[in-house]
Formats: structure tokens, sequence, C-alpha cells
């Protein structure tokens, strides 16, 4: 798998395995053609420093369906987190025409929002 993916960066975090990363990605299906993504040649960069991950990958044309888009980094996302020691992944999709948008919406914090403050109830005067 490693000779499949371009760019194998940094294994700073000793408590994050590897390998184990690697395994979660090849686990990863192209949901329009049945196919792994490694085996697609789709992953681009795979980095981990201080338990977080950074993944680009490319879509496999500008106009794959966003749904599948979609899919394949929540998946990557979803897969990378599971393993022991992983603090955080960012996903980036690249070379597809809603890749911004896909991006935003898979990297979302998963935090709550935050709430609005309190504002002071208005006095409504009754209708006369």
């Amino acid at each position: 798998m490693a000779g499949r993916i371009k760019k194998l960066v940094g294994m700073s975090s000793q408590q994050v395995d590897m390998k184990e990363i690697q395994r979660q990605v090849s686990k990863i299906v192209d949901p329009e053609v049945g196919i792994p993504i490694v085996e697609m040649n789709l992953i681009d960069k795979l980095e981990v420093k201080e338990g977080v991950v950074d993944v680009q990958y490319h879509a496999t044309t500008q106009y794959c369906p966003p749904v599948f888009a979609l899919k394949i980094s929540q998946d990557l996302k979803s897969g990378i987190q599971s393993v022991s020691g992983v603090k955080d992944v960012r996903v980036v999709v690249t070379g597809h025409y809603f890749a911004d948008a896909i991006n935003r919406q898979v990297n979302k914090s998963s935090e709550p929002a935050m709430q609005p403050e309190a504002t002071p109830k208005q006095q409504v005067k009754p209708l006369e």
C-alpha cells in the first residue's frame, strides 16, 4: 500500500500506528465504481504529526457526483479517527468542482456550536 500513496510524511507521533492508518485508508471504496481508492491511486498525501492526520486525495474526475466525493471524505475521516492515538483528522479533496464545499463539510468541528448570548426579553405592549 505504501507504494500506492504518493506522499507519506512524518511519523513523529509514536502513539499513532501508521500501518493501522494505512489499513483503514485501504478499506475505503469509491462508491460509484466499487474499487478501493488506494488501488485507484487517489491518495496524494498522508501525514501524521502529533496525533493529527492530514490526508489529501483527488477525485477521479472533476465532475464525480458530489455525494460520492463527500462519502469518500467522510469514510476517510471516520476510518482514520478510529485508530488509537489519533486526535484529529483533516481531509482535503482536490480536483473536484465542489471541493471547497466538500472540504468545509467534512472538516466541520465536531464541537457543539456556541450558543448565542441571551438577550433581555423585550416588553410587548398589549394591543388596544
